[in-house]
């Protein structure tokens, strides 16, 4: 059973999401000190939470024979619950479109694509916009930043962060006009601060590193986007016992889809390319292999149409498969202009 569902008030039930509270076992081992801290709240009221999860979680009997186990979910309720999922902006309206709004908290999203296609920026972008207030329409969050390849740049990281505070302050002139006020008070450096960069240069590394996340989460329970660049590099070289390397990443995909539904948070995979064999010709695809496409609840492919960069989504449960342009400028992902062509950005 999900936090949404519990007979408290939705300021509540807001706080207990966004300090990573999302689902009853998430609640079972707490303290009513340790929640009221994490909440901001009198302990008091902490407690009275704690007693709605405990009345809620115990086995409810129907017509006297059949018990349903605590944790089951209607799906009506999982209609419902898809609804108060919350998304990361890309920066770009058309891409945000496809996604049905920009990338879903709770899932994990495989994005592909060849090189200089725009992964690193489109991951740089995220760990950026996911810190955007909510009084501007942002989660408010903070980023891991897991960088197997090395092509996290710092100073375009601050580049977009700048850009992105100056967006903002374009809005706040907006609502201003329309009798309502927001504060620009994040910084462009308060953006980087924001960012836990892990450098990665083994496959053991990485692993080690995805097992330690649910710590280092539980910890900063304000976190609410994982982005591994790229989940794939580490993992295509050095490898003769392919049926190791297949167990090691559907262990390491298994815990990252815990992570994104137990603490409400948006996983992006960034792959790489490789070529395939198939009906008598070779063509593009992501690596891998077939069984790790389902690691994945959605994944998008990232390619070029002439000179123009175009996103298509290849797999999802609830998205139509479209495309849609977007570019690369200096202030990082945007809608695509008629000048924006192959342009060298650092």
């Amino acid at each position: 059973m999900e936090i949404c569902w519990l007979p408290i008030s939705a300021t509540q039930r807001g706080k207990l999401i966004s300090a990573g509270y999302t689902s009853l076992s998430s609640l079972s081992s707490v303290s009513p000190p340790d929640l009221a801290r994490d909440l901001q709240i009198s302990e008091g009221e902490a407690s009275e939470i704690l007693k709605s999860t405990s009345h809620c979680g115990r086995l409810h009997i129907s017509d006297g024979n059949n018990a349903i186990v605590a944790g089951a979910q209607s799906a009506w309720d999982m209609l419902h619950e898809e609804d108060l999922f919350r998304r990361i902006t890309t920066s770009c309206a058309d891409l945000d479109n496809i996604l049905g709004g920009g990338v879903t908290c709770k899932e994990v999203t495989e994005i592909g694509g060849v090189p200089g296609i725009g992964k690193t920026q489109l991951g740089i972008q995220l760990a950026v916009n996911v810190q955007i207030p909510v009084d501007f329409g942002g989660l408010g969050g903070k980023a891991i930043y897991i960088d197997t390849e090395g092509s996290f740049m710092v100073e375009r990281a601050l580049q977009i962060a700048e850009a992105c505070v100056e967006d903002m302050s374009k809005f706040r002139d907006f609502e201003r006009n329309n009798s309502r006020v927001c504060q620009v008070q994040i910084q462009p450096k308060d953006f980087l601060k924001n960012i836990f960069y892990f450098r990665i240069c083994s496959y053991t590394e990485q692993i080690a590193v995805i097992n330690f996340l649910e710590k280092f989460i539980s910890e900063h329970k304000d976190v609410k986007v994982v982005i591994i660049d790229s989940v794939t590099f580490h993992f295509r070289q050095d490898f003769e016992d392919m049926a190791l390397r297949t167990r090691l990443l559907s262990g390491m995909a298994l815990k990252l889809m815990k992570l994104a539904k137990n603490y409400s948070l948006a996983v992006v995979l960034f792959n790489q390319v490789t070529t395939k064999y198939s009906d008598g010709s070779f063509h593009l695809a992501l690596a891998l292999g077939d069984s790790w496409s389902h690691a994945s609840t959605n994944r998008v492919i990232l390619y070029w149409n002439g000179n123009e960069r175009y996103a298509y989504i290849d797999k999802s449960p609830s998205l139509r498969s479209a495309s849609a342009p977007y570019s690369v400028t200096g202030k990082g992902i945007r809608d695509l202009t008629s000048n924006c062509k192959r342009v060298k950005l650092m």
